[in-house]
């Protein structure tokens, strides 16, 4: 899946240049916030949160912030109260598309959202209508190190990951839920940086896309993406190489 490879490339170049504007930082604010509010304000006690916290150390978000949003979320401080939603749907081409959100305005984000799927070629199904073909899973992103993939293997494989995939500078390990933690932690007990760790949708089939269809479904995607209340946005997308050009 090359293609899709390099969009999974291009998006984390994308995600670069979110961090240098803030806009990574809004996004993981939200999360640490949300986090905290539900499990509460300690990582130590709440995986959900240390898993936050060590993302926003990952783009080198400031203490200060990192400690201000968990007293938002905690009532230490006056702070928005965000829900989490997700929404399904189809793109150009018939490729299912899921966003997550964090929003303190349902009408608002559903609204928006809503129209940039109409506005790109796509529309809004109801829940569960794409859900069905993607799978919940970690996914760990290692930049190499200077690391053989043998090397990386035999670490996240003996903790329970499901696969490891080469991709340009990075390792992509992907784990079931239950095994996320257990991945998560013997990757750090060798000391190996991690670029990001999250719980994503993963297509269990993709599909393949090119020319004028996927120039259509990465300008939606990208639509999604720069609305303020969206968090993530998975796609079954194979991208042909020559749209990312």
């Amino acid at each position: 899946m090359s293609g899709h490879s390099k969009w999974a490339t291009t998006k984390r170049k994308k995600a670069a240049i979110d961090a240098k504007r803030g806009k990574a930082f809004t996004k993981i604010i939200k999360e640490i916030t949300i986090a905290a509010r539900e499990g509460g304000g300690d990582p130590n006690g709440n995986p959900r949160l240390r898993l936050a916290v060590d993302n926003a150390k990952a783009v080198n978000m400031p203490a200060d912030n990192i400690e201000r949003a968990i007293k938002k979320a905690t009532g230490e401080l006056e702070g928005a109260t965000y829900v989490e939603l997700t929404y399904e749907g189809y793109g150009p081409a018939g490729v299912a598309v899921i966003v997550e959100v964090a929003t303190d305005n349902k009408n608002r984000t559903v609204a928006e959202v809503r129209h940039i799927f109409s506005k790109n070629g796509g529309s809004m199904g109801e829940g569960g209508s794409v859900a069905w073909m993607f799978e919940k899973k970690g996914v760990v992103t290692l930049p190499k190190q200077n690391k053989t993939e043998d090397e990386v293997m035999e670490v996240v494989l003996d903790a329970g990951a499901d696969d490891l995939q080469t991709e340009e500078d990075y390792f992509i390990i992907q784990t079931s839920i239950e095994s996320f933690e257990s991945v998560r932690k013997a990757v750090a007990d060798k000391k190996l940086s991690v670029e990001n760790a999250s719980l994503q949708w993963i297509a269990k089939n993709m599909i393949a896309v090119a020319g004028e269809d996927a120039e259509k479904v990465i300008k939606l995607i990208e639509s999604l993406e720069d609305c303020d209340d969206v968090q993530n946005v998975y796609t079954n997308a194979d991208i042909d190489d020559s749209a990312l050009n």
